[in-house]
């Protein structure tokens, strides 16, 4: 069964994007996936956030494929796309950008470069 972790907002996130989220993960289990889906998976009853980062960590680590619903604006989504990268040195994780048509590259550094950079990696 193939494993997917699913980054992507939590805290503040429209419902709009919310439901497209879940449809995609609706429609990703549909298929037979196990999907970590941290709005849904992830314990978010912890007033430090350290639990939900270890929480995260694990479900990353043993995923086989990132799907990335990319918000700039959501730092919990930056802090897995910084653990996703690490694990990315030892490891064949595919990535697959969700929201690929939102994720614009910018003439500077920025998240949006390195994640379109990763996503096509093998």
């Amino acid at each position: 069964m193939q494993k997917i972790f699913v980054i992507c907002p939590v805290r503040n996130v429209g419902e709009q994007t919310k439901k497209s989220i879940q449809d995609y993960v609706a429609a990703l289990e549909k298929r037979g996936a196990q999907v970590h889906w941290p709005s849904r998976d992830t314990n978010q009853d912890d007033p430090v956030g350290i639990k939900i980062c270890q929480q995260n960590r694990e479900a990353i680590y043993a995923a086989d494929e990132i799907h990335i619903w990319f918000d700039a604006s959501s730092q919990g989504s930056l802090f897995d796309l910084g653990m996703t990268f690490a694990f990315l040195k030892n490891s064949e994780k595919r990535i697959v950008l969700i929201n690929r048509d939102k994720i614009l590259p910018t003439p500077h550094k920025s998240f949006q470069n390195v994640i379109l950079e990763i996503a096509k990696a093998p």
